[in-house]
This record gives structure tokens, sequence and C-alpha cells, in this order.
């Protein structure tokens, strides 16, 4: 019997490798014989950069860059060299500017920045990348990307032509851009970016009204914020003579999805498609019997772009069942069913504290991946 077990990370809890390896345990357990494939995915967001590192020829690098708040951080980014010749710079959002490395209460998206995620991509142009992959999720932030901009030679100035702070709320005092001093071998970079949802950068579906709120707006801020994006919109409509807003992807990481289109010229792709392609994820799945998947939650808004159904979707068109393990099943997850999720199972048991959930992923993943496994064993024979 061939497994393959494919999930994302299991937030504040595991990581996708880690994820990974508690599933094989499982199968072990249970089928010794069975021949395991272990595929750690991600879809653009926290972890997706670990994802990519099972990619031949990928040289881990770090540097040190401001996080979302400022403060000095070591963020690791991945140097691949194809076999064509070429090199692709892998960098993660997250790993400068992610929500994972600010405690809930020190978040704060009005003044949360994306000026770190610029540094790597600085980083990366001084390496002479031909190409960049840019995954965007599991953001602190909410400045539609400025940040970068500034980090990269870029300049928001207002109506006095004094140049603004970072954040996305000093967007409200957004008049000119001036890109005179931005860097122009991101001209020559053929730059891709990995988005895990489809919103746009503002409306009611935008990223301030949708995303805000775990960032640390209040419902005041989101407004404010929302306009903020909206002026940056227009400025930028302005000096481009193209409008981005409601581009499919435009609201990911807070707004990065709009500025990754608008100043980079990159191609937003959802980060599950991208990442399976990366990889060879079809040529992993052939022959399987079995793919078993699972990230914290799968709700409606998996259908959007995350990476358990992403994979699904491949083992629909590939004839093979799927089987997700998932921390929570949230409102509409039935919905997958039409993706190729065969079943889906919640890990935790009885009454229990999230805390004590957290804790116990690892050991959850291991026992349901075994039961999954007795139950094929005994239908199967």
């Amino acid at each position: 019997m061939k497994v393959v077990v494919a999930p994302d990370s299991y937030k504040d809890a595991l990581s996708a490798s880690e994820a990974a390896a508690a599933m094989a345990q499982g199968i072990r357990n249970a089928w010794p014989e069975s021949q395991i494939i272990e595929c750690p995915l991600g879809d653009g967001g926290e972890g997706t950069l670990e994802a990519l590192l099972c990619l031949e020829g990928v040289e881990l690098k770090t540097l040190q860059v401001n996080d979302a708040l400022g403060r000095e951080k070591r963020a690791r980014w991945g140097l691949h060299h194809s076999g064509d010749g070429k090199s692709v710079a892998i960098i993660e959002l997250a790993e400068a500017a992610g929500l994972q490395d600010i405690p809930a209460e020190d978040r704060d998206a009005r003044i949360t920045s994306t000026y770190g995620v610029g540094q790597l991509v600085e980083e990366a142009l001084n390496h002479q990348v031909d190409q960049i992959l840019l995954t965007l999720g599991g953001s602190a932030t909410n400045d539609g990307g400025a940040g970068m901009l500034q980090a990269l030679g870029g300049q928001l100035l207002d109506s006095e032509r004094n140049p603004l702070p970072l954040g996305g709320i000093a967007l409200e005092h957004l008049t000119y851009i001036d890109l005179s001093g931005l860097d122009p071998r991101i001209r020559k970079t053929q730059v891709q970016a990995a988005v895990d949802v489809s919103n746009p950068l503002t409306g009611p579906e935008g990223a301030s009204h949708i995303f805000g709120a775990q960032k640390g707006a209040s419902p005041v801020d989101i407004e404010r914020l929302d306009n903020a994006l909206t002026r940056l919109a227009e400025c930028t409509a302005h000096t481009l003579g193209a409008d981005y807003r409601e581009l499919a992807g435009a609201g990911a990481a807070g707004g990065m999805g709009f500025a990754a289109k608008a100043f980079l010229n990159a191609d937003l792709r959802p980060g599950i498609e991208l990442v399976t392609e990366q990889i060879g994820f079809e040529q992993r799945l052939a022959g399987a019997d079995l793919l078993i998947v699972g990230e914290g939650a799968l709700d409606a808004q998996s259908l959007g772009g995350k990476t358990p159904v992403g994979a699904a979707r491949i083992a629909k068109r590939m004839n093979i069942p799927c089987i997700a393990l998932v921390g929570h099943l949230g409102d509409g997850w039935q919905q997958a069913h039409e993706e190729g999720i065969t079943a889906a199972f919640a890990l935790s048991e009885g009454v229990t504290t999230l805390s004590a959930a957290l804790d116990q992923t690892a050991k959850h993943l291991t026992s349901r991946s075994a039961e999954i496994i007795r139950l094929y064993r005994a239908v199967s024979h």
C-alpha cells in the first residue's frame, strides 16, 4: 500500500514537516509494510518555505531584517539553483512580517509594516536571481505592501511631499508615489506571488474587513485602514495608469498581493497550485492508494485556495481517495466533498481546552492516521 501524507502546518502546534512525520508514524503503527511518502505542503502562508526546501538544489540563507513591528530578527529565505542554470529566490512573507512573531496583545494592524519583506527582496536582487517566488500569507500587516515598496527605494509622500512613516494607517495621508528611486533590478526579475486567498484589496471582502481583526484592528481601525488602502489604490492608479484593487488575490497578506502586482509586476497564482507544481506533487502522488491531508481548520473558506482542498483536487483528478485530518471542522466544511475530500475528521477528543488540543496535535495525528489505515486495511481485504 502506498500512502502520501501531505499536510500543511497546524498553526501554533506543528510545522507541516512535523505533522507529516506524525501521520507517517500512525500509518507505520497500523501497517508497517506500507510505502509512505511524506510531502509537507504550503499554500503561500507560514511554512511554505519549509515545504519548498525539499527541492533539490535549494540553499537556505538568513538575513537580519525588521519584523512587522520594526524589531530586528533573522529571516530565512531560499536560493534555488535549478537544473537549467537559473536561480530562484524563495521568499516567504511570514518569515519577515509574520503574525506568528507577534503576541496577541502586541498586534496592531495600524502600524505593522512589510518593510522586512522588501529587505529580503533586495537581498535576493543582490544575489542576481533570475526569478523571485514570493509566498504571501500569515502576515501581521495591513499596509498594502507599502513597507516593501519603501524598502526597495519607492517613496510614499504626503501633500507637502514629506515621506510617510511605515504602517497602513499612514496611507491616509498618501498623496504622491515617487518610483524614481525604485531598485531598477526588479524590472528585470520575473516575480511569481503565491496567494492563499482570492480577496480584493478593498471593500467588504477586502484585506482590512476580512483579516484586519485578527491582526489587532478594532472596528474603527478597519474602516480607517480600508480607506487608507483605497487611497493607496487611487494614487497607484494615477502613477501607473492601472488599477489593481479588484484583482483576485490583491487583498492577500494585508494587500501585499496588490503591491506585488503593481510594483513588482508579479504574476499572482494560487499558492497551493504553485507549490504542488514546483515540488512535482502529481509525480509523488502517482500510484498512491490514499492521500492524507490536513491543517488547523477545514471550512467553506478552505475552498478559496487552502492546502487540503488544493491537494484533494489533484487527487480527485487522479481517482485517489483523500482523507483530511484537521484541528477544527468549521461552517460549510462539507462543501469540500465536491472538491475531492472523501472524508474529514477533527482531531480533538472529548471536551478540552485550546491549549491542551494544541499540545496533543501530534499525538492525535498519529492516532487518527493509524485508525484510518486500520479501516482501509479491513475494507480492502
